[in-house]
């Protein structure tokens, strides 16, 4: 088989002008071949004895047909294998070329420029980027690092046969999206306002995709804008969120969520915690259910607002508190020291801040220990009227009990002394004794 990578004798030829116009696309094939004319084809050069001119054009002409037949012919089945490439900006993409039947025929790399990078193992472009991975008769691979977008395109693959095929390979530059902002809050916010924020990132290719979480929670009610950036190859993408706050919103987390390709699952997040202001709402709470006379009470004013709520204000029935001496105020609590039955009334805790006012009210009603006493002990009119039941039934039971043997004993007597009654003698009411019980089932008699 013909090596076509070399130089040699055919440089010899180059200058032969009724060959030129044949010889050119040719002596670029052959430029590296290492093969040897006067071995391989010994016949052509019989013409050297010719003179001149035509022993010259004669050898040339038979060369090319003889080279452009075995070159043809040993080129079926060669073909280049590539395959597309997809990076992340900033990255390396390696570029591969693989050829499984190769007879040592050249391989080249180009950009989409149709720059030559490397043949075989010889780097054309003055790139330091662009270095060799490896090269072999079936493997030419180059790497390009600190890939751009404008490395994104079509590279070709070629294999010098005749004719030269080749593979396309596309380069895929991802653009990574830049951190997203979220913009529109300002702090505070009101109580029943409506808040709009907005999340951009830019830079993204293809463009990034933009959700919103709220407590964790996904809001899908969004509005999504994209639009192309200056460079016509990235692009800028917002979300808008619009929703009414209250209270329960008051320091929740609101995070902007960037999902791209190029983040490797990974997503970009922004966060921004609401300060919501709001009234107070306000409760009492006392330290026991049955407030007693004689016994302390507190009663605990708990208020919650945003700003908190400044110290609570105490009074009772509308007007201030009547013994500051045994009730004290500490903070909001409401201690009164022991209860007495004028302690009863309404009483009411109001709690107030920059945003507003709220109250709330508490009846104490206070009891009397001994009432409470009675109240609690046991029932003595029931006690003694489940005693008294089981005694009428207990006597019923020995009436009826006593009936009923008295009953039987006189059944018992009356028939021994059936038919004894009317005999002349012992041995005469014996025998008629006797003979009654015969009758027994026959003749029975009850008391009624």
């Amino acid at each position: 088989m013909v090596n076509f990578h070399s130089y040699s004798y055919l440089t010899t030829f180059n200058h032969v002008s009724c060959c030129t116009g044949m010889a050119s696309p040719v002596l670029l094939q052959l430029a590296h071949s290492d093969f040897s004319f006067k071995t391989q084809f010994k016949d052509l050069f019989l013409w050297e004895a010719l003179p001149g001119y035509t022993a010259i054009c004669i050898v040339w002409k038979q060369l090319l047909l003889r080279i452009t037949i075995l070159k043809c012919s040993g080129s079926q089945g060669q073909f280049p294998l590539t395959q597309n490439v997809t990076v992340v900006e900033g990255g390396t993409a390696i570029l591969t070329c693989r050829v499984d039947q190769n007879d040592n025929t050249s391989l080249q790399w180009s950009n989409p420029a149709q720059q030559t990078l490397y043949f075989d193992d010889k780097k054309a472009l003055r790139d330091n980027r662009i270095e060799l991975v490896r090269a072999s008769w079936h493997e030419l691979s180059i790497s390009v690092s600190d890939v751009s977008l404008s490395d994104e395109g079509q590279y070709t693959c070629s294999l010098f046969t005749m004719p030269v095929k080749t593979s396309k390979a596309y380069l895929t530059v991802l653009g990574v999206p830049e951190k997203p902002q979220i913009s529109g809050f300002s702090s505070p916010v009101m109580e029943g306002d409506l808040m709009q924020l907005t999340c951009k990132t830019s830079g993204s290719k293809p463009a990034a995709d933009i959700r919103w979480f709220k407590n964790d929670k996904e809001i899908k009610d969004v509005k999504y804008l994209k639009e192309e950036d200056a460079n016509r190859k990235t692009f800028t993408v917002s979300s808008t969120l619009d929703f009414r706050v209250d209270r329960s919103d008051d320091g929740v987390a609101v995070i902007c969520r960037v999902d791209h390709e190029s983040l490797n699952a990974t997503p970009q997040v922004a966060m921004q915690v609401l300060e919501i202001h709001y009234t107070p709402s306000v409760k009492i709470i006392p330290s026991t259910p049955f407030p007693q006379e004689g016994q302390p009470l507190i009663l605990t004013c708990e208020s919650k607002g945003k700003p908190l709520p400044e110290p609570v204000l105490w009074t009772k029935d509308g007007g201030e508190l009547p013994d500051p001496d045994r009730m004290v105020v500490s903070g909001r609590e409401l201690n009164i020291l022991f209860l007495n039955k004028t302690d009863n009334g309404t009483y009411r805790c109001e709690a107030t801040n920059t945003i507003g006012q709220s109250s709330a009210e508490y009846v104490l009603i206070v009891h009397d220990p001994n009432a409470l006493a009675g109240q609690n002990g046991p029932d003595h009119a029931l006690i003694g009227g489940i005693v008294a039941v089981v005694v009428f039934v207990t006597l019923c039971s020995i009436f009826l009990l006593g009936r009923y043997l008295a009953r039987h004993k006189g059944t018992y007597l009356t028939n021994e002394a059936k038919g004894a009654e009317d005999a002349p003698d012992a041995d005469t009411a014996i025998i008629n004794a006797e003979g009654s019980q015969v009758n027994a089932e026959e003749k029975k008699e009850y008391f009624i």
